[in-house]
């Protein structure tokens, strides 16, 4: 390792303070962003094409193309929370700079109340209604959620709960970013959408999982089962067609492992694929980024399939609007490079309250106490980074 890389991107970590700062780390890189240079427009433009305009005519930064970096809603045509930032600063990936195994004290509990939208036998009957429809036949596959609102007796601390959220899984995507009119959003999402880099794309599906066990013959015995369950693998093959679907349009050659391994985070473990792609030039350029994440978004594994059906049933079933959760969040610079990862494992801060969101992949061979279990299991990543035990 590089000396330079000792420290580096925990002090970006370190230096996040809620406002106008926009923090993001993957297993690639650390950034930090501050101030607003200029804001995407919204209107009815596609999205990569106000991105575009607004880099358009930007100045370098530290010698590297200007960038967006933010979030994009669920729902595309929603208002994206996108911005061109007046300073970055870069790091290495947390991943690999050793400070982040010191640790740091979990944060005290602090008498939250708690409140599940919809409570979960209300979740669990939307779960048995998509169920009876799929086994009429009128739809495959959809992402249900549910939401648990946190209300703290004091202000919340931002900082320490991205603290917590990077340390636990200093290998994944953690994020911090304003989300418009006084909120954040934050989270640490295991799932990468697409990234792009030069000619090369990468995308990592994740469909399928479930929890961890503090027993490691059990946690063993589980990651084992995932690997073998029909209903599961059956899940996860729907969202690694929709992505190469998705994806062969822009490609000379799209690369799709037959089977999927298996990834882990603090609290679930996931199925995976990998799916890498040499980029097509056509009229002179290729796909950034950001279109190749539009082309994808929103997979199956957020939504359901068909995409048009599993969204109106999202609509009826769930009692609240998703916002920037399962949309995508990260960044993309000038040259069309970039990284958005789906965001998931995420909540929304708002003065004294966070409005936590987890959602479980229904099929025809789901049931209602398995995808509320799921769900639970979901919301530990936050609940673990604010100290409320459940």
């Amino acid at each position: 390792m590089h000396a330079a890389a000792v420290g580096s991107a925990t002090a970006l970590l370190d230096a996040y303070t809620a406002g106008d700062a926009r923090f993001f780390a993957s297993p690639t890189r650390t950034l930090l962003a501050r101030g607003v240079r200029a804001e995407v427009p919204h209107d009815a433009r596609p999205l990569p094409e106000r991105v575009a305009e607004a880099l358009a005519g930007q100045p370098s930064v530290d010698g590297r193309p200007p960038l967006v970096v933010g979030a994009v809603a669920f729902d595309q045509d929603a208002p994206a929370a996108l911005a061109v930032p007046e300073t970055v600063r870069w790091a290495p990936p947390l991943a690999q700079d050793p400070l982040i195994a010191l640790p740091v004290a979990r944060p005290e509990p602090t008498g939250w109340s708690v409140r599940p939208v919809p409570e979960p036998a209300e979740y669990g009957a939307a779960v048995s209604a998509a169920v009876a429809r799929m086994q009429r036949g009128e739809f495959g596959k959809v992402v249900l959620a549910r939401t648990l609102e946190l209300t703290a007796p004091t202000d919340l601390d931002l900082p320490a709960m991205v603290q917590q959220l990077a340390r636990r899984d200093p290998g994944g995507y953690t994020f911090a970013l304003p989300a418009g009119a006084g909120r954040t959003l934050l989270g640490a999402s295991p799932e990468l959408l697409v990234t792009r880099r030069g000619g090369q794309l990468v995308a990592n599906p994740l469909a399928g999982s479930t929890p961890r066990s503090a027993d490691l013959a059990e946690d063993v015995r589980r990651a084992a089962a995932l690997l073998e369950s029909a209903k599961d693998l059956h899940e996860h093959a729907m969202v690694v067609a929709a992505v190469r679907d998705g994806l062969a349009p822009f490609c000379t050659t799209l690369e799709v492992p037959e089977r999927p391994t298996l990834v882990r985070t603090a609290a679930m473990w996931h199925l995976s694929t990998t799916v890498t792609g040499d980029l097509a030039v056509r009229d002179g350029r290729t796909a950034t980024a950001l279109e190749l994440a539009c082309a994808l978004h929103p997979t199956p594994a957020v939504c359901g399939t068909p995409t048009g059906l599993a969204r109106e049933v999202i609509r009826e079933l769930e009692p609240f609007d998703r916002g920037l959760y399962t949309g995508m969040v990260g960044w993309e610079d000038a040259s069309g490079d970039g990284e958005w990862v789906v965001t998931i494992r995420c909540a929304e801060a708002e003065q004294r309250t966070l409005r936590l969101y987890a959602g479980a992949g229904v099929v025809a061979a789901s049931t209602p106490e398995a995808e509320t279990a799921e769900t639970g299991a979901k919301f530990q990543t936050f609940l673990h980074a604010v100290g409320v035990d459940q």
